[in-house]
C-alpha cells in the first residue's frame, strides 16, 4: 500500500466520506526527544492515528535498539466485547550504546495497520534533561549542571522555557539547539519552529542570545562573565505553539566542531583535520585513518578522536574517488593568480576573507566533457556558492547557483556536462552569492569526467501489503551527461513471504515501478530493504559495462494547503500487516496489446473488508492536484476517464479502466504498471492497494503501418 491522491476526485471524495477507517500511524514527535549513548530510557512516541499492534522498533544506523512497551488494559465489563483501543500515545524504551555515533536519527514502528512515517531521535553524550516543570518563569526554572541536553515543548502559546545552572567565571561554554531541522521530515507537521534561545544572569539581564545559526536553530558560544547562577530562555521567536515542536538543546562546556578542513576526503588514505567552530583554539587538529575500513564515496559523519582520547561530536565530510587537492594560498582571486590543478580532481578551499573569490586552472582538450558540483552547505557549510566557468581570457562560459539534488534545491551548485569548445586553458571560480568568508566558509569543488549515469528517487519511504495482496513502489529517474537508456530496477532483502516483481525505466520515461506480493501466509514484519538500479553502457572499446545506482527514499510531506512534498530519509521499508480495508484487487487480464488508435478495458474487481463502504478511486498513474508522482505507462498510453469507471462508492466492487493509444506511442515490450486502488488517509496521504502486475506491450506507429 501506498498513497497518492487523484486531483479530480477530491471534491466527491471529501462530500461523500470521511477517511479511511484504517491508517498506518503517522509520528508526530517522541518525548523527551533525546537519549544519553550508554543508557536506556522510555520515552513517548505520539501519532495520528492509532499505533495499536505495536510489536517492532526500527532505527536508522547501528547502536540504538527500541522496545515496544505494551500498555495494561482494563478488563471488558462482564457482557461487553473487547474493543480495540486508539493507541496515539505509545511508550517504547530504547537503548543506545556506549559507541553509539551522536547525532539524529530515523525511526519507524511496525504495527498491525503496517509501518509507521518517519519520527526523529536524537542521540547524546550527555545527561538528558526533560522540562518537566512546564512554568514560564526563571523562579520555577528546571534545575541543571553542565554538560547536559536540554529537551522540551513549546506547548501553548507564548510558552517559555526556562533551565536554570551554575556556572563560573571565564567557563566557556556552546549552545546548541536543534528543533526546526527535528521537523523537516514529519510527514503531518505543515508548519515548523523558529525557535530562539537567550542566556540571561541572576537579574535577567540578556548574557548572549541567537535566533538562527543552523537554518533557524539557534548555535552560539558564550564566554561566562562571572561565577553565578544562570538561566537559559527557549521559546518560539513568534511566540507561537505546536505541541509536536520538540526541541532538544545541548549546552557543553568542552570544544564543539561545527566543521573540518579539508571538507573532502579520499576514500582510503590518511588525513589531518583542521577543526573549525567557535569553541576551538585556533590551529586545533584531529586526525583519522580509516584503516583497516575503506569509507564509501559520499557525504557522512564522522566522530574524531580529541587529544585526550574522547570522541569529538560527528562532523561531515565528503569521502571522494578522485584526487583531492588543497587550496594552495589566499592570493588565487583572479585570472592571473589562479591556482594550477589537475583535471578530474576534487579541490578543499574556503572564502578566506568577505568578496573573496578564489580562481582555478586547468588544462583541457576540445571535446572534453567535464561536471563541476560544490559540496559546502549540505555538509553544513556557511557557503552559498556561485561557479563560473572561464576560457583563458577570463570570459565566462557558463555558470551554476543553486542546484536541485534529487527532490530537494539545495544552495550547492553544480554545472554538468561541460563540453569543452577547444584545446586550451580553462578556469573555474568560486564566491559565497553574498560575498561573505571567514573559517566557516569552506567548500570541496569536485570536477569529474562527465560520463553517462543517472539517480534514482523513491517517491515513498515504505510499502504496506497484507497477505495475499500487493503494494506498489514508484521509482524516478534523472538523468546525467547523454544516458538515455533503459534501466532495470531491482531489490535485495525482502522480507519472508513475500516476492518482488520490479519493472523497469523505459529509455523515454521517467518512471518505473516495482510491485510486491505478500503470500497468503506470510508472517507479519516489516523489514529494510535496498532498491537499486542497472543499465548497460558501452564501454571502451564497444565492450559493454554495467552501472548499477542506489534509490534515496523520500518521507512524503503535508505541505500548507494541500500540496505534497518530500524530504530524503535514510531507509525504506516494507511490511506486511494484518489485512485491511481492502483484500484483494482483480483485473481481467495481465497481458494488453496496443497499437495507435486502439483501447482496451480492463475489467476491476474489488473484494473489501466486511463493513468497509468508503470511496474507493481506481487509477494507474500516482497524481496529486495535477501533478504526476509516478506514471510507468509507456509514451502515448493514456487512461480515458470518460470511458472508464473508477470511483466506486458505498461498497461498490466493480470498476473498468480503458487504456487508449494516441499517433504518439512509442514501442514497449511487456512493460510493467497496475491498477491502483486508492482509499483517503487525509488530504494528501492515501492508502494504495494494487492489483498484481500487468504488463503492456505496444507497437509504434511506423511499426504498426508496415
Amino acid at each position: 500500500m501506498k498513497n497518492i491522491f487523484n486531483s479530480s476526485l477530491i471534491l466527491i471524495l471529501m462530500a461523500a466520506v470521511g477517511f479511511a477507517q484504517t491508517s498506518y500511524p503517522m509520528l508526530m514527535t517522541l518525548e523527551p526527544i533525546a537519549i544519553q549513548v550508554g543508557t536506556s530510557s522510555e520515552m513517548v512516541v505520539k501519532s495520528r492515528s492509532s499505533m495499536w499492534g505495536a510489536n517492532k522498533v526500527m532505527v536508522s544506523g547501528n547502536g540504538i535498539i527500541g522496545k515496544v512497551m505494551h500498555p495494561d488494559l482494563p478488563e471488558p465489563k462482564e457482557g461487553e466485547e473487547a474493543t480495540e483501543p486508539s493507541l496515539t500515545s505509545l511508550t517504547i524504551k530504547f537503548t543506545a550504546s556506549p559507541d553509539a555515533q551522536p547525532g539524529v536519527r530515523d525511526f519507524k514502528v511496525f504495527t498491525d495497520r503496517g509501518v509507521s512515517t518517519v519520527g526523529q531521535i536524537v542521540i547524546t553524550r550527555d545527561i538528558v534533561v526533560w522540562d518537566d516543570v512546564k512554568t514560564d518563569t526563571m523562579e520555577g526554572a528546571k534545575e541543571f549542571q553542565v554538560p547536559a541536553t536540554l529537551t522540551g515543548v513549546f506547548e501553548k502559546a507564548e510558552d517559555l522555557d526556562y533551565f536554570k545552572f551554575t556556572a563560573e567565571a571565564g567557563q566557556r561554554l556552546v549552545v546548541h539547539c536543534r528543533c526546526m531541522r527535528l521537523q523537516d521530515r514529519i510527514h503531518d507537521l505543515q508548519t515548523h519552529a523558529d525557535p530562539i534561545v537567550t542566556l540571561k544572569n541572576h537579574l535577567g539581564s540578556t548574557v548572549a542570545a541567537c535566533d538562527n545559526y543552523f537554518a533557524a536553530d539557534p548555535y552560539f558560544v558564550v564566554e561566562i562573565p562571572q561565577t553565578g547562577e544562570y538561566f537559559l530562555e527557549v521559546r518560539d521567536v513568534r511566540y507561537k505553539n505546536n505541541a509536536y515542536w520538540n526541541y532538544a538543546i545541548e549546552v557543553i562546556d568542552r570544544p564543539f566542531p561545527t566543521n573540518v578542513y579539508p571538507l573532502a576526503i579520499s576514500a582510503d588514505q590518511p588525513v589531518e583535520f583542521e577543526l573549525i567552530g567557535e569553541s576551538l583554539n585556533d590551529g586545533t587538529k584531529a586526525s583519522f585513518d580509516s584503516f583497516p575500513l575503506v569509507l564509501k564515496p559520499g557525504r557522512q559523519w564522522l566522530s574524531l578522536n580529541a587529544a585526550d582520547g574522547a570522541l569529538y561530536d560527528p562532523v561531515p565530510v565528503y569521502v571522494s574517488k578522485e584526487q583531492v587537492i588543497h587550496e594552495a594560498g589566499d592570493d588565487n582571486d583572479d585570472v592571473e593568480h589562479a591556482q594550477r590543478i589537475q583535471v578530474p580532481s576534487v579541490v578543499n578551499g574556503r572564502m578566506n576573507k568577505e568578496a573573496d573569490i578564489d580562481y582555478y586552472s586547468f588544462e583541457a582538450r576540445k571535446g572534453d566533457t567535464l561536471t563541476f558540483e560544490v559540496i559546502a552547505r549540505r555538509s553544513q557549510s556557511m557557503l552559498d556558492s556561485f561557479i563560473s566557468i572561464e576560457n583563458a581570457e577570463g570570459t565566462r562560459l557558463y555558470s551554476a547557483d543553486d542546484y536541485t539534488f534529487g527532490r530537494r534545491s539545495n544552495w550547492d551548485s553544480r554545472y554538468d556536462n561541460f563540453t569543452v569548445p577547444a584545446d586550451g586553458v580553462y578556469h573555474v571560480s568560486i564566491y559565497d552569492r553574498h560575498l561573505r568568508g571567514g573559517p566557516e566558509y569552506l567548500y570541496a569543488i569536485e570536477i569529474s569526467r562527465s560520463a553517462p549515469t543517472f539517480e534514482l528517487t523513491l517517491d515513498t519511504d515504505k510499502t504496506l501489503t497484507t497477505p495475499a495482496t500487493s503494494g506498489v513502489l514508484f521509482v524516478r529517474v534523472k538523468r546525467f551527461n547523454g544516458f538515455a537508456g533503459d534501466i532495470q530496477l531491482h531489490v535485495d532483502n525482502l522480507p519472508a513471504g513475500v516476492q518482488a516483481t520490479a519493472g523497469k525505466i523505459l529509455a523515454s520515461g521517467q518512471d518505473g515501478c516495482i510491485i510486491f506480493t505478500a503470500n497468503g501466509d506470510a508472517p507479519f514484519d516489516a523489514q529494510h530493504v535496498r532498491i537499486y538500479g542497472s543499465a548497460v553502457l558501452e564501454g571502451e572499446e564497444g565492450q559493454p559495462s554495467e552501472l548499477l545506482v542506489d534509490a534515496q527514499p523520500y518521507q512524503e510531506t503535508y505541505m500548507p494547503g494541500g500540496g505534497r512534498n518530500h524530504y530524503p530519509v535514510d531507509v525504506f521499508t516494507l511490511s506486511i500487516q494484518k489485512p485491511s480495508d481492502i483484500r484483494k484487487v482483480k483485473v481481467s487480464t495481465n497481458e494488453i496489446n496496443l497499437k495507435p488508435g486502439e483501447e482496451v478495458r480492463i475489467d476491476v474487481e474489488l473484494e473489501r473488508a466486511e463493513g468497509f463502504d468508503a470511496n474507493v478511486s481506481l487509477d494507474v498513474i500516482y497524481q496529486h492536484l495535477g501533478q504526476i508522482w509516478g506514471n510507468s505507462l509507456p509514451k502515448g498510453v493514456k487512461m480515458d476517464g470518460n470511458k472508464s469507471k473508477i470511483l466506486l462508492t458505498s461498497g461498490e466492487l466493480k470498476g473498468h479502466v480503458t487504456l487508449v493509444a494516441d499517433d504518439t506511442l512509442e514501442k514497449a515490450e511487456r512493460q510493467q504498471f497496475c491498477i491502483m486502488a486508492n482509499v483517503s488517509l487525509n488530504f494528501v496521504m492515501k492508502a494504495t492497494f494494487s492489483s498484481e502486475p500487468l504488463f503492456i506491450t505496444t507497437t509504434a506507429k511506423e511499426q504498426a503501418s508496415e
